[in-house]
């Protein structure tokens, strides 16, 4: 799901978010974070602001997609994770979506927000827009936001007491892709809903469309001087960027915070060979930092995303762990 993105922060947010990175010596001279005690540690912490949101990919089980080792329609492993993110402090699931396109991630979705409501967890919809211009972009994002509406969030989704809000409305994350969605008209269809929904959407939104949306996320991008062979560049340069100039561009949005412990993109059946070194945490710690270092206690950022919960074909999980360090050990992977 990878695209080709000072002020001071409460006392209270910083020594919470501080925990998150925590680095436990290892005998070999290299550092291992463990996401089961530092992201517990940190988030508790937190009390309402920031909301800790990690992405999740519903499409595990479906030929299509890599063997991790168990199914994302699996209602005993879905409610597993949800259980094992609740105890870390994360808030809500934001749960790669593509309407009825995608009938497989549609029904771990569906599946994923009964688990939710019945362990009192959340989840929310990112809408990933259709990727080919074959000029149903719009009628596609229409057709998905009646879905969600009908199925998830309106008056008639059965476990819409899961559906993430903020301030009374249901937040909708949107990934781009190459898609031409008109989101005028979009906007237009969402504004009759009960409770017209937030539209969150990644780094720059089109000129044309900027007023359809209410605020803008940050998302894995390693800078402006691109990938390294060697996966240095982590994102700094665009944290930074995202941090100082989107509030300036987009005034009045929500701005939601990136981490990310890393990114390779090898195991993907779409690989461009891409990578950010985890640098033994150091990457997620470094993230963190400038997250922590960037949210302003006078208009704290709502939520912060992490990137991601169990991508495991792009190398961004962290289900099972933060960082890997010495290149003989195996990469974290699902419990079997």
């Amino acid at each position: 799901m990878i695209s080709t993105r000072k002020m001071r922060s409460s006392p209270s947010l910083l020594i919470g978010l501080a925990a998150i990175a925590v680095l436990i010596p290892q005998t070999s001279g290299c550092y291992r974070s463990s996401v089961q005690t530092s992201l517990k540690a940190d988030v508790q912490t937190l009390n309402n602001s920031p909301k800790v949101l990690a992405d999740y990919q519903p499409w595990f089980g479906d030929p299509h997609h890599i063997n991790v080792g168990y199914s994302t329609q699996d209602p005993a492993e879905l409610r597993k994770q949800v259980l094992q993110a609740k105890n870390l402090g994360i808030y809500a699931f934001a749960v790669d979506w593509y309407g009825t396109r995608l009938p497989f991630e549609d029904h771990s979705y569906a599946l994923l927000q009964q688990v939710a409501s019945e362990n009192h967890f959340h989840v929310a919809l990112m809408y990933d827009e259709t990727e080919e211009d074959n000029g149903r972009a719009t009628e596609d994002a229409l057709d998905a936001m009646e879905k969600a509406y009908t199925s998830y969030i309106g008056p008639t989704a059965r476990f819409r007491d899961a559906y993430l809000t903020y301030q009374g409305r249901p937040v909708i994350l949107i990934f781009p892709k190459r898609g031409h969605t008109d989101w005028n008209q979009v906007r237009q269809a969402v504004n009759t809903w009960e409770n017209p929904p937030i539209l969150i959407y990644k780094d720059h939104p089109p000129a044309q469309y900027a007023q359809a949306f209410d605020g803008i996320y940050a998302w894995i991008h390693p800078g402006p001087k691109g990938w390294a062979a060697n996966g240095s560049e982590w994102g700094q340069d665009y944290l930074e960027n995202f941090y100082e100039k989107i509030p300036q561009l987009y005034p009045g949005k929500i701005l939601v915070g990136g981490i990310w412990p890393g990114f390779d993109d090898s195991k993907a059946s779409w690989s461009l060979n891409r990578h950010i070194d985890r640098r033994c945490g150091k990457t997620f710690e470094d993230t963190l930092h400038l997250f922590r270092q960037y949210d302003n206690p006078q208009h704290p950022m709502p939520f912060v995303l992490l990137a991601t919960w169990n991508d495991y074909e792009e190398g961004t999980a962290i289900e099972n762990g933060i960082s890997y360090c010495k290149q003989s050990e195996p990469r974290p992977t699902p419990a079997q």
